[in-house]
């Protein structure tokens, strides 16, 4: 189509958030972005376990398309440690964090700088989403770090 939106490569989010406040407004701003959220959770170990119940089907439904995650968790696991065990799933992440982990572009799509605001996190998963997409030259949005090259390895 000529002047029809492209079909999204992220539809569906997982956000991994310790701070109730932050993910609750995560929740409303992502969902106010047209994506569905697919749970919320401040755990390594519930989120691994929502996208091991969320594997896509056979015929491409459900899934888990993006992971928004913190750095700091509840727990003894960081969402660095999330974005390892992702990486071997081959599921994106995005960082929502004011201090990315060492190595962040070796398991990110990107890091969006804590503190942001709904405008932000909507340009932050634009240039995720055209990432995702295979654009060669995605703009930078204002208060996030993007690793392009992070989906090559």
């Amino acid at each position: 189509m000529l002047f029809g939106r492209q079909s999204r490569h992220v539809k569906r989010i997982l956000i991994v958030e310790d701070e109730p406040l932050v993910a609750f407004d995560n929740e409303v701003m992502v969902e106010g972005a047209g994506y569905k959220v697919v749970a919320t959770t401040d755990n390594v170990g519930d989120a691994l376990a929502v996208i091991a119940r969320e594997q896509k089907s056979a015929d491409g439904e459900g899934g888990i398309d993006l992971v928004l995650t913190d750095i700091t968790l509840t727990g003894h696991r960081s969402g660095r440690d999330l974005a390892v065990e992702c990486r071997k799933l081959g599921l994106p992440v995005l960082f929502a964090t004011a201090t990315p982990p060492e190595q962040a572009e070796e398991l990110a799509v990107g890091v969006l700088m804590k503190p942001y605001n709904e405008r932000r996190l909507k340009a932050a998963l634009k240039a995720v989403e055209q990432v995702l997409s295979g654009k060669s030259k995605v703009r930078q949005p204002e208060g996030m770090i993007l690793y392009p090259g992070s989906l090559a390895a």
